[in-house]
């Protein structure tokens, strides 16, 4: 069973930072290795969850969605089974509640259907 736990949420000012972190578990496996890629999701209320940043396993490649191109840094430690989402320059529009994710197969990265999802940290930014 895959255990994704996210923290380092909390409540910021506009133009300020966060660094969110994600610990993966699988039966002491390592779950990194075991998925094409890992994402960071988020959904804000009354609005659609969607991914925020993606990192692939195998050539290290990140992606971000527009808005967050060039202030967000996603980045992973494979020895300890870790993601992270490095935010800096905060805007109002980035308060969701962020989720991890598994992307198992190389289809789902690229349609971006998350395979399973952290219970999630909530990021509050005030303009």
């Amino acid at each position: 069973r895959v255990q994704l736990m996210e923290s380092g949420g909390g409540s910021v000012q506009a133009g300020g930072s966060l660094r969110l972190s994600c610990v993966a578990n699988e039966d002491s496996a390592s779950v990194i290795s075991k998925n094409y890629c890992m994402a960071w999701y988020r959904q804000a209320p009354g609005k659609e969850r969607e991914w925020v940043a993606i990192i692939y396993r195998d050539t290290d490649v990140k992606v971000y969605i527009d808005s967050v191109q060039g202030r967000f840094t996603i980045s992973r430690d494979n020895t300890k089974d870790t993601i992270d989402l490095q935010m800096n320059n905060l805007k109002f529009e980035d308060t969701a509640m962020y989720y991890c994710a598994t992307l198992s197969t190389k289809l789902r990265c690229s349609q971006r259907l998350y395979s399973f999802l952290g219970q999630g940290t909530q990021v509050t930014v005030s303009s």
